[in-house]
């Protein structure tokens, strides 16, 4: 049977994912992929940027964790042959051919983005067929998560080889609530395998993706979290896992407030890595407790959300780049328009593109409109 709960927490993800980048893309620390803000951090301070303290150090892992737990669903389901497959067509031709034919435009705009913030024009000289180059590898960015997860899905067939059995997997659901807290101790130790000295060429790469992390906590919602036991301890927990999500979050903006919460340092505190694990067991749990339910509206972000992911930003891009650098609103009104626009148009784009032969499969990995 169909768990509703676990759609519903991630299109809800995906949605935090749309408003983040809403203020991602105006914040005052010059984070890698904004524009900038409206001031100077702490000569302006940006209140409105405490959206990005509370929803980073969680709504990435929640993607992979959920990943992890569909995972094991559906290679109950079908054969390791049969997902791979799907899972190639899914992840890996949109990250791939889906940037020649669609992610250039995003490449486009994070080029004009990249050259604001640099303060040079990053594409003056260079020939036309070598910009389009560059702007299909920088559409690579709103998408390392498809392209991280596709090689996740490889490498998790290599361990279904290894232990054809389940040997393992039948271990895990005797985890009870304390060795589910505990399991954060993993959360951190991924977070510690970011590279802190930030000057290191390396360093921007792979703190974006994070592949030692992220392969963590897949293979604990994989291994451990898939199992109906384990979920439902989870479920019952729900009220004071997230009453301390709420309380170590509150702690750490007021004690982090200002701070760049993309670097390694940040992301690989104590108190970060305690309200990111709190956070993603308390939103596990709730939306098993109160939202294992589906009505039109779930079904349509069910089948949507991936969609939106995709398309999202460069209505973010374009229309908070044209909007900073040509006209003059007041702040105010760009965080609306701009909010207004990525959960209004990015529906548009996607439906529009879906309906395209072709290109719904280059661009949503998709077979059908």
């Amino acid at each position: 049977m169909r768990k509703h709960w676990i759609d519903n927490l991630r299109w809800a993800t995906v949605l935090s994912v749309l408003l983040y980048h809403v203020i991602y893309f105006f914040n005052n620390k010059w984070v890698f992929g904004g524009i900038g803000g409206f001031g100077t951090f702490p000569e302006l301070q940006q209140y409105q940027d405490v959206i990005m303290y509370i929803l980073y150090p969680r709504f990435m892992p929640l993607l992979f964790l959920l990943a992890g737990i569909s995972a094991r669903y559906s290679l109950q389901k079908y054969s390791g042959k049969e997902w791979i497959k799907y899972r190639t067509r899914k992840l890996l031709v949109p990250a791939t051919i889906g940037l020649l034919v669609f992610q250039w435009m995003t490449g486009y705009f994070n080029t004009q983005i990249s050259s604001v913030a640099q303060g040079v024009d990053l594409t003056a000289g260079i020939p036309w067929v070598a910009k389009y180059l560059m702007w299909s590898l920088s559409g690579i960015w709103p998408l390392w998560f498809i392209q991280l997860l596709w090689i996740f899905c490889l490498l998790l067939l290599i361990i279904r080889k290894i232990d054809a059995k389940d040997k393992f997997w039948n271990l895990c659901w005797k985890a009870n609530t304390v060795v589910i807290i505990l399991l954060g101790i993993l959360f951190r130790l991924g977070e510690k395998t970011l590279i802190m000295d930030t000057t290191n060429p390396f360093a921007g790469l792979l703190n974006l993706y994070k592949p030692a992390f992220y392969w963590i906590i897949f293979l604990l919602w994989y291994f451990v979290f898939s199992h109906d036991e384990v979920q439902e301890k989870v479920k019952k927990a729900w009220i004071p896992l997230l009453a301390w999500a709420i309380v170590s979050g509150v702690v750490l903006i007021i004690t982090t407030w200002g701070q760049n919460n993309t670097e390694p340092q940040y992301l690989s505190s104590w108190l970060c890595c305690l309200y990111g694990w709190l956070a993603c067991l308390g939103l596990m749990g709730w939306f098993n407790a109160r939202f294992d339910w589906k009505n039109k509206f779930s079904n349509y972000m069910t089948r949507s959300s991936f969609g939106l992911y995709i398309v999202h930003y460069l209505v973010i891009g374009s229309l908070g780049y044209m909007m900073k650098m040509y006209t003059q609103p007041s702040p105010l009104a760009m965080y609306l328009i701009l909010t207004v626009a990525v959960f209004t148009l990015s529906p548009l784009l996607y439906e529009l593109l879906r309906r395209i032969p072709f290109v719904r499969w280059c661009v949503l990995g998709e077979k059908k409109g």
